[in-house]
């Protein structure tokens, strides 16, 4: 049996995506920016798309920006926020301790450049106290950038209430909604965002093509320099397969939204409660305020690295947290951030599935984890001190 579970690190690309890039490709060839008619039907296509992926998140289509993914959305977010707010000495920014890279990263980037960086702490549960937002806000405040939901374990954020909070304290509000799009309803008009970052091969669209949502207000910033593509905010000629097959798997997730959430809380709460049954084992992050589809738990007494190799070995795909760090072999910033201690961190386990995974499946990852943790520990020097306790 070949099981993936490693839905938060990249989807299947769905066969509407795919069919709509191969059409795109063979039929709609030019160049958008071109004038002659060829290059004006790829234009055409290109705001069609434009206008498919605004509907899904309640936009205008004026406000999105097509990027190559979440990472460089994230990127021109946060610097854009920085560099107008540096135009009113406004050189603070707050976020939390547990982002994706791609946002830490580039406040490390901005705080070489002078900027304060405010990184909140999370409690246990993974979910962030709006109070602590709510303080942490100054009068040279240019940004709050926190995420929609976490990437490893899950946890969604109070992001209506953190979007009203800067609305009413005039801060621009990002969130990295790259977990979060195509699973859970966005409306960015109902949640008080800004600005926010979406990737199409998280919701079952092609790698390589992402979106950037910034309100008309927002003056971006370009990080790349070139020609006069996305309204003179990010220069390269468009991917327009890429960018078509992402508006067809976005519409589709949002179409079929409901249905596959209500069917993969059912896989998900199976899982929980099979893995649950392993002794020192704790699930991380809140057990309801989390995507539909994510599982995260830590064993202790092994190593996630190990326990990936033997999975992987009976057919199960997952992963030990980021897919961006899965190469390293420091534990999660993520499960430390909530708390757990460095020599447990190592042990975790993220599962991440879609609503083509069955029954049948998630019993056979509960049945094969325990067998290979019990195999680990077995060969473990220190599980024996840890069943002690």
């Amino acid at each position: 049996m070949n099981i993936y579970a490693d839905n938060a690190a990249t989807t299947k690309t769905s066969d509407k995506a795919i069919e709509a890039m191969v059409q795109t490709m063979k039929n709609v060839y030019g160049n958008p920016s071109s004038l002659y008619s060829l290059g004006q039907r790829a234009k055409e296509v290109l705001e069609q798309a434009r206008m498919d992926v605004a509907k899904c998140i309640g936009a205008d289509f004026k406000e999105i920006y097509f990027t190559s993914g979440g990472s460089e959305a994230d990127n021109q977010a946060i610097i854009s926020a920085a560099k107008f707010g540096l135009l009113n000495q406004k050189k603070h920014i707050i976020s939390t301790k547990i982002e994706h890279h791609a946002v830490l990263h580039t406040l490390k980037k901005l705080e070489k450049e002078g900027f304060e960086v405010t990184l909140l702490d999370v409690p246990q549960n993974g979910i962030v106290n709006i109070e602590d937002v709510k303080n942490a806000i100054r009068e040279d405040t240019a940004l709050v950038t926190i995420m929609f939901a976490n990437n490893e374990i899950g946890t969604i954020q109070p992001i209506k209430e953190i979007g009203q909070i800067c609305k009413e304290k005039g801060v621009t509000f990002h969130t990295d909604a790259v977990q979060a799009a195509g699973h859970i309803p966005i409306d960015v008009n109902e949640l008080n965002i800004d600005m926010l970052s979406m990737s199409a091969h998280k919701f079952h669209g092609p790698k390589g093509v992402g979106v950037l949502f910034a309100r008309k207000k927002i003056v971006l910033t370009n990080v790349i320099e070139g020609g006069a593509q996305e309204r003179g905010k990010r220069a390269g000629t468009e991917n327009l397969p890429g960018i078509v097959g992402m508006a067809a798997a976005l519409e589709e997730a949002c179409l079929h939204m409901k249905e596959n959430a209500e069917r993969e809380i059912v896989l998900r709460n199976r899982l929980i409660d099979g893995l649950s049954q392993i002794s020192h084992s704790m699930l991380n992050g809140d057990r309801e305020k989390r995507l539909p589809g994510n599982v995260n738990y830590i064993f202790e007494g092994i190593e996630g690295e190990s326990l990936l190799l033997l999975l992987d070995a009976r057919g199960i795909s997952a992963s030990s947290g980021s897919a961006c760090t899965s190469g390293s072999l420091d534990p999660s910033h993520v499960l430390l951030a909530i708390g757990r201690p460095h020599e447990i961190a190592h042990g975790s386990l993220r599962l991440t599935i879609s609503a083509e995974n069955t029954e049948e499946e998630i019993d056979y990852i509960v049945q094969q984890t325990k067998e290979v943790v019990a195999y680990l520990r077995s060969i473990s020097p220190v599980w024996e001190k840890i069943k002690m306790k």
